[in-house]
């Protein structure tokens, strides 16, 4: 599911739609699997069927909690960088979102965990001339390939700004 071309400007472009690393769907499998495994061992252990009912019902939460809420969230996700904007959008049932025009980029750096070294993954951090401060997006793929990219974007957003002519003119 891509980011709707109609929501952009009519001279803005997409230059890289991502989702959250695949990482962030390590923990949700391996919950997963457990709790399958211990499920179905607990259900064929029992003779009781309030005992099989109660281990359904815990399954059931289990999964919904750890498994099927992180994945909607993966799924739902979105980091849009265009040339004039960075975008991000979340949710499933109720959206949030938060833009953040590259002329009022003042910094981008990025944070790498060992294992996030080892995925090739990481936090992003956007210092903001405006009100809203710093926007920190987590799990981005090739984060230190993004944070270039935002710089290029924003140099040539700035040319493009002051190559621009006037409507007085």
């Amino acid at each position: 599911m891509g980011y709707p071309t109609k929501l952009l400007a009519d001279d803005e472009s997409i230059v890289y739609e991502l989702k959250p690393h695949w990482r962030a769907l390590v923990v949700p499998v391996f919950v997963l699997l457990a709790t399958l495994a211990l499920g179905i061992f607990a259900i064929a252990k029992w003779d009781s069927s309030g005992l099989r009912w109660t281990v359904l019902v815990v399954m059931l939460l289990v999964l919904v909690v750890w498994v099927v809420r992180p994945f909607l969230y993966w799924l739902t996700t979105q980091y849009v960088i265009t040339d004039h904007r960075i975008i991000v959008r979340t949710g499933l049932i109720s959206r949030s979102g938060r833009d953040m025009p590259l002329s009022r980029v003042n910094d981008v750096s990025f944070k790498k965990s060992v294992i996030e070294r080892a995925l090739n993954c990481g936090t992003l951090m956007i210092e903001s001339a405006g009100t809203q401060g710093q926007l920190v997006i987590s799990s981005v793929p090739d984060v230190e390939d993004i944070q270039r990219e935002i710089y290029r974007l924003h140099d040539e957003d700035d040319e493009r700004r002051r190559n621009k002519p006037s409507s007085r003119d």
